[in-house]
């Protein structure tokens, strides 16, 4: 309080009881500010005319006087006589007579002060609004510094080397951070991140809790033309425009992108962490079971599909009584009901919950599954392309054994599952569980019943399988920029998205000033396309511009170039100028453009330059790409020169985000499931119709009659083409789309068409990548990546 006086440039004196001539200095205060804990310590004639008196002190009197505080306070304002003071009141409420007092004889004081606070109900109240208003203003205070962006990323400098080395040699030329490091840098707390190992770590789904207030930074969504089966950078893309953002231009930024299967890694296509100077890294890491989630996956997947069998088969060999006696066993001399078997009651119509009160035919009806083996639709998955595990038999010693019929099924490569698509859909794990129970995997016999796995009864320890697998796993860049890493369905035989959980997460992090880079599979027919239709529908987010990847020699296959196949040098029509082949093939750009903008969204098309590429070629491209309503076309350099190349983009790209987003879905979920396929077919790839199979068409009708009519679609197509002949360049005319299967991911939320001669198990090509992967034994380094 003297502080607080001197500071407004009063003359202070402090005394206590014991002070000499303190009547007098009392006296001379315009100011008195009593907490001496002696009740009605100051008499009423030492208090000057016209002062102001503050009475602090609350003292309990039974009879005569008693006591409680200590220390007055008296102040001089320039020749103002101002006085507080506290009083002492009768409390007739109290026993016997008792009463509070202040320190102050309050009415004889009260008769010479301009102001005096009583007691009770003066200073106290004051002191507590005080307080309150003081904890409210730090509770704020602390709320708005866990709400503002804490962006303290420090860069990693490039050492670029010419020519540019093997995608594993610019990897290992730089040290990463720590991941912890990498962390604290972009506003994670310690709390939030559990590394694995230093280069990598998972982060907890509280970070979005933590962060949800805070305002979300700009969503940038990379796609591609229809590429070569070299691919066509769109990673590698990503990846440095996100390096330019964040070491560059110093802006908070987040690259989103899937995690690689291992089937392409160990088959045709190699990794897919970028590559140049331009990667996620450490690039064995990212590429080689990261965190294992994938392997979550894979086990939780099978584990459905032997809990299938497995019903099938103790059905088939037990009584109602039986099964009932093992489904819900005596616990002692009492039978329970777990949760997950109450939902299945209750989705029968029965209300009962003590296991002893239901009758025989409910028995029936809760024991009996009675799964149509025909009609199972969830397969077995592996993370590895092996074309002879399309079709398989299973269940032969179960026939010997148990006289239950042998089936015919099939492998799907794991990141087809819809384990997979709940994942990268799920936006908690309490939805993720939801989603889990929902999945279809066969119908009954008598055709009325759909089976889940909450029927099966699995949904629990499905969860448990992926509790680790739902939170986004955190990398770097070459240049030391954050990646989430998270989640890797196909596009062309899956939604094609990294995970919805990882970009929410990275647009609270990156906050209004910030950007997030997500990239989408393939081109705007595959991965764009389910983007906006299936994932922002669930996600709730709206992209803010399309990055749309093309290159030289992309166009020129379009345009009538010889065929280019991996693993063979290409043909010198590819290596030398060819402006006539980049001018037909641009039309294949064109559509994509076109596809991306009947979305609402800019496009900007990055160029992504290779050496051989001309300037004549590049300007064709970047002038007929203007010309076909992109709102840039800029050429990128960053494979070779790291994010410095994509500076240029990455201002394209702030510039195409400043107008307000126009962003709309492709169809309304109101349609019937045909015509929204059939919208597009013809919208996105240029179909005159679409035509189903007769098993197509019966499936197609039985969803629809299930109550799955409004659920968006997914396409299972080739990415080689428009059409789904994957031979078909440029862009595809006059043909119909045709589907040959249709099934719903009930979980996931989506109704799947099979386009085509589209596989969900890829194979192994004559020379598949790992004849080139190895490992070093003395310094245990890997070899031949990519």
């Amino acid at each position: 309080m003297s502080e607080l006086l001197l500071w407004h440039h009063a003359t202070v004196v402090v005394c206590h009881s014991k002070s000499r001539n303190i009547q007098q200095l009392v006296s001379n205060a315009d100011i008195l500010v009593v907490a001496i804990g002696k009740a009605n310590f100051v008499k009423g004639d030492w208090i000057k005319p016209g002062a102001v008196v503050i009475d602090c002190g609350i003292n309990v009197l039974q009879g005569p006087y008693s006591l409680v505080v200590s220390t007055l306070i008296c102040a001089v304002f320039n020749n103002r006589n101002i006085i507080l003071f506290p009083c002492a009141l009768l409390d007739p409420t109290a026993p016997n007579g008792r009463r509070l007092v202040g320190d102050v004889e309050f009415k004889e004081a009260s008769r010479r002060a301009a102001w005096i606070t009583p007691v009770p109900g003066g200073v106290g109240p004051m002191t507590v609004a005080m307080l309150m208003q003081n904890t409210a203003e730090a509770a704020s205070r602390s709320q708005q510094l866990l709400q503002q962006p804490s962006w303290k990323l420090q860069a990693l400098k490039l050492t670029l080397q010419r020519p540019v080395p093997s995608d594993i040699e610019a990897a290992r030329s730089q040290t990463p951070k720590n991941i912890a490091e990498l962390a604290a840098e972009v506003g994670i707390r310690p709390d939030e991140i559990e590394p694995y190992g230093w280069s990598k770590g998972k982060v907890s789904l509280q970070t979005y809790d933590r962060l949800k207030d805070r305002p979300n930074g700009k969503y940038i969504v990379v796609s591609g033309i229809t590429p070569t089966p070299l691919g066509e950078g769109k990673s590698t893309t990503t990846v440095g425009l996100a390096q330019a953002f964040g070491a560059h231009l110093h802006k908070p930024i987040f690259a989103c992108v899937r995690q690689p299967s291992q089937g392409p890694t160990f088959g045709i296509k190699g990794g897919a962490a970028g590559g140049g100077y331009s990667q996620v890294i450490p690039m064995e890491d990212f590429n080689l079971h990261l965190t294992g989630d994938i392997h979550a996956i894979t086990a939780a997947n099978n584990l459905l599909a032997a809990a299938i069998d497995a019903r099938i088969l103790h059905e088939g060999t037990q009584t109602d009584a039986a099964l009932f006696r093992r489904l819900v066993p005596a616990k002692g001399a009492v039978r329970e009901f777990v949760p997950i078997q109450l939902r299945r009651l209750q989705r029968l119509g029965i209300s009962k919950t003590n296991p002893e009160e239901l009758t025989n035919d409910e028995v029936k009806r809760f024991v009996r599954l009675d799964i149509d083996p025909l009609t199972i639709s969830w397969n077995r998955v592996l993370d590895t392309n092996d074309q002879f595990l399309r079709e398989i038999t299973i269940g032969k010693s179960v026939q010997q054994e148990k006289g239950i019929p042998e089936r015919q099924t099939q492998f799907d490569i794991t990141v087809s599952s819809e384990i997979m698509a709940v994942l990268a859909l799920a936006t908690s794990l309490a939805d993720m569980r939801e989603k889990f129970g929902k999945m279809v995997v066969a119908r009954s016999k008598d055709g009325q019943h759909l089976i889940t796995a909450d029927d099966i009864g699995v949904t629990g320890a499905l969860t448990v399988l992926m509790k680790d697998a739902i939170r986004p796993n955190l990398m770097q860049t070459l240049e030391g920029t954050p990646v989430f890493v998270h989640a890797g369905p196909f596009a062309n035989i899956a939604h094609g998205n990294s995970s919805i959980v990882a970009d929410l997460i990275a647009l609270k992090l990156v906050g209004s000033e910030g950007f997030v880079v997500t990239e989408a599979g393939f081109g705007s027919d595959i991965g764009m396309e389910k983007f906006c239709d299936i994932k922002c529908r669930y996600s709730g987010l709206v992209a803010d511009a399309v990055v749309l990847v093309a290159t030289v020699r992309a166009l020129k296959m379009h345009g009538g170039g010889p065929a280019v196949q991996a693993g063979t040098p290409l043909p010198k029509e590819y290596v030398e100028e060819h402006v006539d082949l980049v001018r037909k093939g641009f039309c294949n750009l064109g559509k994509h453009i076109e596809n991306a903008s009947r979305f609402g969204l800019p496009v900007v098309v990055a160029i992504n330059r290779f050496h051989t590429d001309t300037e004549e070629e590049i300007n064709v491209i970047r002038g007929m790409a203007l010309e076909s309503g992109a709102f840039d076309a800029i050429v990128c350099t960053h494979w070779a020169d790291g994010g410095l190349g994509a500076v240029n983009l990455a201002n394209a790209v702030i510039r195409a985000t400043e107008a307000p987003s126009q962003f709309r879905f492709l169809y309304d979920l109101e349609l019937s499931l045909a015509e929204k396929m059939r919208k597009i077919a013809r919208d996105i790839y240029g179909a005159t119709d679409i035509s189903f199979t007769p098993d197509a068409q019966d499936q197609l009708d039985r969803l629809a009659a299930a109550g799955f009519g409004r659920l968006p679609i997914c396409m299972a197509k080739t990415h080689l083409s428009f059409s789904h002949d994957a031979s078909v360049k440029g862009v595809a005319r006059d043909f119909v789309l045709p589907i040959r299967q249709v099934w719903v991911s009930a979980g996931a939320g989506f109704v799947c068409a099979l386009v085509g001669t589209i596989t969900k198990m890829p194979g192994l090509p004559t020379r598949p990548a790992f004849f080139d992967i190895d490992i070093d034994p003395d310094t245990q380094l890997i070899q031949g990546l990519f």
